[in-house]
């Protein structure tokens, strides 16, 4: 099996067993049809990943690999908070009639900021500080404005990244403060885990390790029979990543530019509903 099924195996377990159940308590989220979506949870998970050893793709059940980073792409290199500017339909019930989700995830990353350098959005900063302050403790991005919450139509999830360069490999800690485990969960590990590559490759260092730390790790109602009977499924070896090796521009990646080599997974046939 590989690592990240190993990791997620073990979380579901572990909520699922000594998790906390809302199903008493008024809760936000609900179900398409109205009803509450209640959860089982555990605060506070902390996961590490090496990717200098492999490429952290769930076997369990396939990952939806472009998708996912389509997706990365539009909030971090596009910056964008438009759903027409992105293939999938994810983000369509956050989104109004004229596909904007409000000043949310890419739309935090493009906002310029001053410093004594010069003007920079957080991105741009990131790859400035890899490129002449490899060692600085400062690289962090962070979308979770408290003054531009009002105006944003899903608040961030995924809301910072810290960078920190350990001799020539690039690390990085992705802080999460809610995951919808069975539906979200290796989603951002992966995305997140191809954006370290990404900054990597045109920083000219290694990959290291990304360490995922989620403040609310949950199980929604829903979710447990066919989470439970996914953890059924046969397991396979971690895929491999390749990725162009001539792209040196962060602005370049396109989707084509990541390939997987020998994905094996279970095919996943039920249906995960969203709760919003």
């Amino acid at each position: 099996m590989s690592k990240a099924d190993q990791i997620f195996i073990d979380n579901i377990n572990d909520i699922l067993t000594n998790g906390f159940s809302d199903e008493s308590l008024e809760v936000r989220p609900h179900w398409a049809d109205g009803t509450p979506a209640h959860t089982v949870k555990k605060f506070g998970i902390v996961n590490r990943y090496d990717l200098s050893q492999e490429f952290p793709i769930l076997t369990l059940r396939r990952t939806a690999f472009k998708s996912a980073i389509d997706e990365l792409l539009w909030i971090w290199q596009k910056k964008s908070n438009n759903v027409h500017d992105l293939k999938s339909h994810i983000w369509d019930s956050w989104a109004d009639q004229s596909g904007s989700i409000g000043k949310a995830y890419g739309y935090q990353l493009s906002v310029k900021h001053k410093y004594k350098e010069g003007m920079f959005d957080q991105v741009d900063r990131v790859l400035y500080d890899l490129k002449h302050n490899p060692q600085s403790r400062r690289i962090i991005t962070n979308i979770y404005v408290h003054q531009d919450l009002n105006e944003m139509n899903l608040y961030p999830c995924a809301y910072s990244m810290t960078f920190n360069v350990t001799g020539d490999k690039l690390n990085a800690i992705l802080n999460q403060r809610s995951n919808d485990m069975a539906v979200a969960n290796n989603w951002n590990v992966m995305q997140y885990a191809v954006l370290v590559h990404m900054l990597a490759q045109v920083s000219g260092l290694k990959v290291g390790e990304l360490v995922h730390v989620i403040a609310d790790a949950h199980i929604y109602d829903r979710h447990i029979p066919i989470v439970q009977k996914m953890l059924t499924n046969p397991l396979y070896p971690a895929p491999k990543l390749t990725i162009n090796k001539d792209v040196k521009d962060f602005y370049k990646f396109t989707v084509d530019d990541f390939q997987l080599e020998n994905y094996q997974y279970t095919p996943f046939k039920d249906t995960l509903e969203v709760a919003v």
